[in-house]
């Protein structure tokens, strides 16, 4: 299920990103079919990780964002994921999403200048359940 947001400076996710997106969807789901749902967030985003890595696919990790208002910066963020300096993965292992962590997805594509981000909940006893694609689109 994709979250369309209107971000007047960003356009549509490209063919390329969007296939970064897939990679990183099979990578989750391979991370899923093998732990299963249950375990704390931070063995999701380590097996995430660990599975990206296995696949050649380009990431960094607890990457810092700069926020600012009004041209001032006011404090900083913290990505789980950014792979290939342009997908925005945010990792959860929750009872049930809510609109709280879409709006964190959200926050971070501004800051990062990116129009594409990916929400995982690895507690969804499916993944595709927990799975949300967030664009932001001009």
């Amino acid at each position: 299920m994709a979250i369309r947001i209107p971000w007047a400076v960003l356009t549509d996710p490209d063919s390329a990103l969007d296939g970064l997106a897939h990679a990183v969807i099979g990578a989750a789901i391979e991370v899923h079919r093998e732990l299963g749902p249950g375990f704390l967030e931070c063995v999701y985003e380590e097996a995430l990780v660990v599975e990206l890595g296995l696949r050649g696919i380009p990431f960094e990790r607890q990457v810092l964002v700069e926020v600012r208002y009004k041209g001032v910066r006011v404090g900083e963020g913290r990505l789980d994921l950014l792979v290939g300096k342009r997908l925005v993965v945010e990792v959860k292992a929750v009872d049930k999403l809510h609109p709280v962590h879409s709006a964190q997805v959200i926050a971070y594509l501004k800051a990062v200048g990116t129009p594409l981000g990916l929400l995982m909940n690895f507690k969804s006893a499916v993944l595709k359940d927990g799975l949300k694609r967030i664009i932001l689109s001009g």
